[in-house]
């Protein structure tokens, strides 16, 4: 097996960083506005670092709720007549568009959401899919990885400003509530996190012919 391929490092999921903006807490009500994505790979050293990133701007669903609250806080205008926004259906078909193709080139079966709280982005992201009548979901449709409980156990920070910074990751809050930029941030803590594992002896993972070795030594003892 392969120390320096990410099909190994995480059981054949691909983990893809995604956060949303949205216009409240309801996933099944409220607006979603904006959808990053950002594709991490693996070099030959066996580190995480960021792909790519993409980003769109998202046209509320017909009917959506829109919270006040929420959009003074991430200061969108989801009606500003500047605003380039597609259809959520439109902008969820280009981001698993590239992730299949990732899928496919780096031997991973299946991707996985990595966020920051990520059961909110988890929940927008699958009630979107569902109004969108979307059959090839390439995400598990449950499991994720949380920035924010991992940074928690790490850094002892589950805000991830703060995390960033215990991390020595520039964090700008000007430029927060972005999903660009929010997504982007995260993806630059979960690859400190997981590479600071790696650096720490945490990964590669044990042999298989270590493996059974080990499980010999067990069964004799029984």
């Amino acid at each position: 097996m392969s120390n320096h391929e990410i099909k190994d490092r995480f059981r054949g999921f691909l983990p893809i960083v995604i956060d949303v903006e949205t216009a409240g807490f309801n996933q099944k009500t409220d607006a979603l506005l904006e959808i990053a994505a950002s594709i991490l790979r693996m070099d030959e050293n066996g580190e995480l670092f960021i792909h790519e990133t993409l980003e769109f701007l998202v046209k509320p669903f017909e009917g959506a709720n829109l919270e006040k609250a929420a959009l003074d806080f991430t200061g969108i205008d989801p009606f500003d007549p500047e605003r380039p926004h597609i259809e959520e259906s439109e902008a969820l078909t280009q981001i698993f568009t590239k992730v299949r193709k990732e899928l496919k080139s780096v031997g991973c079966k299946r991707a996985i959401l990595v966020g920051h709280n990520a059961a909110f982005d988890h929940g927008f992201l699958n009630a979107a899919i569902e109004r969108a009548e979307i059959k090839r979901n390439p995400f598990h449709p449950f499991s994720s990885f949380d920035t924010a409980s991992l940074a928690g156990l790490v850094f002892g920070q589950t805000v991830l400003a703060k995390a960033c910074e215990a991390a020595a990751i520039p964090f700008n809050n000007a430029e927060a509530h972005s999903a660009k930029y929010d997504t982007e941030k995260t993806a630059e803590l979960f690859c400190e996190m997981v590479n600071r594992l790696k650096r720490l002896g945490g990964w590669p993972l044990v042999e298989p012919e270590m493996e059974e070795s080990m499980e010999a030594i067990f069964n004799a003892g029984k």
